[in-house]
């Protein structure tokens, strides 16, 4: 049997034997069913949900404030709208708020890491200085300035969620390329003839993106946390869209009295930010070999 034939099965038992530790986890499996169920909700809450006017700003003033009833599961707000309606319809808002932020920073983050990692000398020293710039900004506070700046809405808060959420990645890849630029493999490209760009985007950066996925995960659960922090203090998405932040924000002022205006949405976000983080983990012990145990 020829190397090649032989690498195609261990790479197969090595994948085999990363999944069964993934089943085996428990905390794992947890986060893996609460991020589907986010992602179904996402996908079809606007549909199942049995008031779909409200979502669109649709009132009931004379139903304001009912506690939670086999009508209304989640109770009802100021207006009389129908809490779970609203709840269901925010997951997709800060589900895609989430992965646009994501996707963003680590697009931009990973580029300018791989860009420094790669060339080193004076490109590394620039990016990277830029890099720590950022990081001694504290990122709330740097995406609520640009938020603010730029006005409310769902693009806008992406972009400057994810402008103060680049550098972590940007670090992150920095320090992998820098690990792979020198192995066999890339010096066997190199000899080949092969150019920077295809030995950096071939090459190197497909072979570093087990720690980019597992980060992405983490990220995603923060990142909705950040969307809902911009909604709560009003520079994020503005009703009659519901998000979990915007939700909160509105249903503070009624605390204690209508309690459940404000728990809903808040055990969205919290189950949100835990499902993400369980599933994080999980994906680093199934892509990490120095996190397996």
């Amino acid at each position: 049997m020829s190397p090649q034939q032989s690498a195609h099965p261990s790479r197969w038992q090595n994948w085999q034997r990363s999944l069964y530790r993934f089943r085996q986890s428990g905390l794992s499996i947890a986060g893996l069913c609460i991020v589907l169920v986010l992602l179904v909700i996402a996908v079809a809450g606007t549909w199942i949900v049995p008031f779909p006017d409200h979502i669109t700003g649709g009132i009931n003033t004379a139903a304001r404030f009912k506690p939670p009833s086999s009508l209304n599961w989640f109770g009802t707000n100021e207006l009389g709208q129908d809490v779970f309606t609203l709840v269901m319809a925010g997951a997709r808002v800060s589900l895609i708020a989430g992965f646009g932020v994501v996707m963003i920073a680590a697009l931009l983050g990973g580029l300018i890491g791989a860009l420094a990692g790669y060339a080193g000398g004076w490109i590394d020293d620039v990016l990277m200085r830029l890099t720590d710039l950022m990081l001694t900004l504290p990122s709330l506070i740097l995406a609520m300035a640009i938020a603010a700046a730029l006005g409310a809405g769902l693009d806008n808060m992406v972009f400057a969620i994810s402008m103060s959420w680049w550098p972590g990645f940007a670090r992150l890849v920095r320090g992998e390329v820098i690990a792979k630029k020198e192995d066999l493999f890339v010096q066997a490209a190199r000899a080949l003839g092969a150019s920077n760009s295809r030995i950096l985007f071939r090459h190197v950066l497909p072979n570093v993106m087990s720690p980019i996925i597992i980060k992405m995960s983490l990220d995603m659960g923060f990142a909705i946390l950040a969307v809902a922090a911009l909604g709560f203090i009003g520079i994020g998405v503005k009703p009659p869209t519901p998000e979990w932040g915007s939700l909160l924000s509105l249903a503070r002022g009624y605390l204690p009295d209508y309690w459940w205006t404000a728990i809903f949405p808040g055990l969205a976000i919290f189950f949100a930010v835990l499902g993400f983080n369980l599933l994080g983990d999980g994906l680093r012990d199934l892509f990490d070999p120095k996190a397996r145990r």
